[in-house]
């Protein structure tokens, strides 16, 4: 079995700082014997307006934020989803990217998130993620030795369809940085992690940030992991940073996709 581990942050509008206390956080699960890190949404910066977001936008490939990830799964030794971070994608736009860096340092992969945050949440608590990201446009997979991992993040997990997509090419386990705010969180978190896991047979590691933020935001928190039969094998139940850590055990998603195959049963309608 494999252990991992879902990183759960209250970042701020400072790079520098938060990219200490991700590295200080992913440090401690690596020592505590993670071959997986997941990062939060937003893990370096939680930015306090549009503009500061993208005059954060690293160039594909490089940047302080990038060179971190990289840095941190080579000496560390470790597989990292890197929550997400500004990339640019055009002068005014950016992309909200989830790389994926193999123990060598290397970018195996990256996800930019396909359904952008533009809701009225309610109390006046409303989001245009839309008016400075750039939405993806492709399901991304990777294989790993912990299995086919398909990427998602946050608002993502509200469309099952994309969900579908990634178990399609082959997926048993989905990772999805997340930033939910507390108002959806509360209600709707957990519902929807532990159903994109029934669904889907697959393990879901949840990454979330937590707390109240320097740009004002509240987010939920309760960073999980959860089985293919929907059980929360681990989650962080208070609104503060730390780590949430478990075993993922393949053989046993083997043998309940054998004898429950939901999978094979679906049918065109």
């Amino acid at each position: 079995m494999h252990k991992l581990a879902a990183i759960q942050m209250n970042s701020g509008s400072e790079v520098t700082a938060n990219l200490r206390e991700a590295g200080r956080l992913m440090a401690t699960a690596a020592a505590q014997g993670a071959e997986l890190i997941v990062l939060p949404e937003n893990f370096a910066l939680m930015a306090k307006s549009d503009a500061e977001r993208v005059a954060a936008g690293e160039l594909d490939g490089s940047g302080q934020i990038q060179d971190f990830l990289a840095d941190k799964a080579r000496t560390l030794r470790v597989w990292i989803v890197g929550g997400t971070l500004p990339v640019l994608a055009s002068k005014e736009r950016v992309f909200a990217r989830c790389p994926v860096y193999n123990p060598e340092g290397r970018c195996v992969a990256h996800y930019d998130k396909i359904h952008l945050f533009d809701v009225d949440v309610g109390g006046g608590e409303s989001y245009r993620e839309s008016a400075r990201v750039e939405a993806g446009k492709k399901p991304v997979m990777v294989k790993t030795p912990f299995g086919m991992l398909g990427l998602a993040v946050c608002y993502d997990l509200r469309f099952p369809e994309l969900f579908r997509a990634l178990l399609e090419k082959g997926a048993t386990l989905f990772a999805v940085p997340s930033a939910f705010t507390r108002t959806t969180g509360e209600r709707h978190w957990a519902l929807l992690v532990r159903a994109r896991a029934v669904e889907n047979l697959a393990f879901v590691i949840a990454a979330a940030q937590a707390g109240r933020h320097a740009n004002g935001r509240e987010t939920w928190g309760h960073s999980m992991v959860v089985d293919p039969w929907g059980e929360i094998l681990a989650e962080r139940k208070g609104g503060d940073p730390g780590i949430v850590s478990t075993f993922l055990d393949t053989d046993q998603q083997t043998r309940l996709r054998a004898r429950f195959p939901a999978i094979n049963h679906r049918r065109m309608v």
